[in-house]
């Protein structure tokens, strides 16, 4: 059987991959610490999971209209207004299977074949993967420690070239949990748009992020209105298996998703978008921010362990749940680190060639979505597989 050439050029997944091999390894009756996948372990809030057995009393649940819940759209709006700093017109939001679908649908929206997207490197690898399935030729701008890992206005401006059409920004960042701070993300869309460009802003982990600057978190729509933003029920709201997302573009573009979404999928699932309004509640949206307290005391227990064994994070995360480790001190690559530490140690990591190419080999990535008694056993069995490599 000949497949395409799209789906031949498309790398594994490696965090799905070291979490198919652990799984391999518990099943051989190994306990293994899973620090390679992003999924909270809390799990969807208890009123959305009420709603769901509810919604299970065999009414009939049929298609929704391919944007979605006009009702969740409105939810959605609200919940920006209050939590992100902007007003949004719920006419704007479009509801998606999941972030992934989102970012499927701006891309068929926005790319021809030839187009030319800058993404930083390192970054999330299947954002950039929808981009090339539709024909783009995708720049990864390599980043570094000073920038946190993150792109600038001034590396946009001089990566940009005759046959760039656009930007993909994730802040927070997947894999390093890192924000662009807002003022800098404002002037880097505002040069983007003086260039004709469109920007895909991914904040799936905005929820997340920590206050700055005397202020909460701010969605770069209170910037600018005409960026297209990514999020996600997954993250903040713990239910990545429920696959719901969505996205808030300009209004222009509302058709035109339509359209796609209607072709590509009908609509997103019609019994998690009527549970998911439980999630805006007070009582829910109280649970998911004391979810967030829990996850900056995770963070401070990863860093302060990875300190005392002697891995360095080159830069603090801020958002997320993810820090980035540098393992080059240790004389191994990020893939022979995550390889050993598996079979030596039974703890579950993800290297750095999942995200990108630049310094990649001397990165890896830890994810603290898990249990603080997993945290504290994990940074136990890493300290002693360190420990060993220079005895």
């Amino acid at each position: 059987m000949r497949f395409s050439q799209r789906a031949e050029a498309v790398a594994p997944f490696y965090a799905m991959e070291f979490g198919k091999r652990a799984a391999q390894l518990e099943a051989a009756g190994h306990h293994v610490v899973k620090l390679s996948i992003g999924e909270p372990d809390f799990g969807a809030p208890p009123a959305f999971l009420s709603a769901v057995r509810d919604l299970t009393d065999g009414r009939q649940l049929a298609y929704t209209a391919a944007l979605g819940l006009p009702e969740l759209r409105s939810a959605i709006a609200g919940f920006y207004s209050r939590h992100f700093g902007c007003e949004v017109d719920p006419d704007r939001v479009v509801v998606t299977s999941g972030a992934s679908a989102a970012l499927l649908l701006s891309c068929a929206a926005l790319i021809d074949p030839g187009d030319e997207v800058l993404v930083a490197d390192p970054s999330y690898p299947c954002n950039r993967r929808f981009a090339e399935s539709y024909g783009a030729r995708v720049r990864l701008i390599p980043t570094t420690p000073s920038t946190r890992f993150q792109l600038t206005t001034e590396l946009v401006a001089d990566a940009w070239g005759e046959r760039t059409r656009g930007v993909m920004v994730a802040s927070p960042s997947n894999p390093t949990g890192t924000s662009v701070p807002f003022d800098e993300l404002a002037g880097l869309c505002g040069e983007v748009g003086t260039r004709g460009g469109w920007r895909i802003v991914d904040e799936i982990y905005l929820g997340l992020a920590d206050d700055s600057d005397g202020h909460p978190p701010r969605s770069i729509l209170a910037a600018d209105p005409d960026a297209i933003v990514i999020n996600s029920f997954s993250k903040y709201f713990g239910m990545t298996g429920w696959r719901l997302g969505w996205c808030i573009v300009p209004e222009q573009m509302v058709p035109v998703l339509e359209r796609l979404a209607q072709n590509f999928y009908i609509c997103p699932p019609t019994p998690a978008q009527y549970a998911a309004l439980e999630c805006f509640t007070d009582e829910s949206l109280a649970l998911t921010e004391a979810r967030r307290a829990e996850f900056r005391i995770r963070r401070e227990l990863v860093i302060d362990g990875l300190r005392r064994i002697g891995l360095s994070v080159p830069v603090a995360p801020d958002g997320a749940f993810y820090v980035y480790i540098d393992v080059a001190p240790t004389g191994l690559t990020s893939a022979e680190f995550c390889d050993r530490a598996l079979a030596q140690a039974h703890v579950s990591l993800t290297p750095g060639k999942d995200f990108g190419h630049h310094t990649a080999d001397d990165h890896v990535r830890l994810s603290y979505a898990a249990s603080t008694d997993d945290l504290t056993e994990g940074l136990r069995r890493l300290g002693d597989f360190v420990g060993s490599l220079h005895p």
